[in-house]
């Protein structure tokens, strides 16, 4: 089951698709919490790795910390009194302390996924799910117009096979993609018009660097 289909029933409104792009964690008294997505004054969480869970204004989130507000950018939380802004695009990853290949670690979500939050042409902050299915880094049409990425008049129009059939896409080269220290440069890509929730960091990339998966974590090292 993709992360897609766990999410979409707690948020079944359309527009909710170009929301699930990026997410923040915050440590509070020892408590993990995941931003997800925003709509509608709601606030998807994912609290210790457990499944995403949507939460409301004034809802207790815990029994010490409490979602008192939230819009389409950020969610607002109370932690014993004190407030803490959760905004969407800013996230951390764990540092290697190896000093000699450039590299990161990511840990699987609840489903198993891997996602992180990269930039893509120096721009702002993506969130990306590992897929190694995928041939290409592959972003809704949305994503794109956002990073400012003319795919229309600059990418090639092509077909592709999908789970809903062959769609059409078009392929663009980035001119950068960078997750934590790794950063890789012309990177194939394909933009989807069609309802593509979230970025998915495909073999374009992947395949300039080296996976190695031990349990609930992957590590991704630049090679030389």
């Amino acid at each position: 089951m993709s992360l897609f289909e766990v999410i979409r029933p707690l948020f079944p409104c359309r527009k909710f698709a170009v929301l699930l792009l990026l997410s923040v964690t915050a440590h509070a008294h020892g408590t993990d919490i995941d931003l997800v997505a925003l709509s509608n004054g709601k606030a998807m969480l994912i609290v210790d790795g457990k499944a995403p869970k949507n939460y409301t204004i004034g809802t207790n989130i815990t029994s010490t910390i409490k979602l008192i507000a939230a819009d389409r950018d950020s969610a607002t939380i109370e932690i014993d009194g004190k407030k803490q802004l959760l905004q969407l695009g800013r996230t951390s990853l764990q540092p290697s302390m190896d000093t000699g290949n450039k590299k990161i670690i990511l840990q699987a979500n609840e489903l198993g996924h891997f996602l992180t939050n990269g930039q893509i042409n120096g721009g702002s902050s993506v969130r990306m799910l590992v897929d190694t299915g995928a041939s290409f880094i592959a972003l809704p049409a949305s994503e794109a117009q956002r990073l400012g990425i003319d795919y229309r008049n600059k990418g090639i129009l092509a077909r592709t096979s999908t789970a809903n059939g062959v769609v059409p896409i078009y392929r663009v080269r980035l001119d950068s993609v960078k997750i934590g220290e790794i950063e890789i440069l012309q990177v194939d890509a394909a933009v989807h018009e069609g309802d593509l929730p979230i970025t998915l960091l495909g073999m374009s990339f992947l395949k300039r660097v080296t996976m190695l998966r031990e349990g609930q974590q992957m590590t991704l090292t630049k090679k030389n």
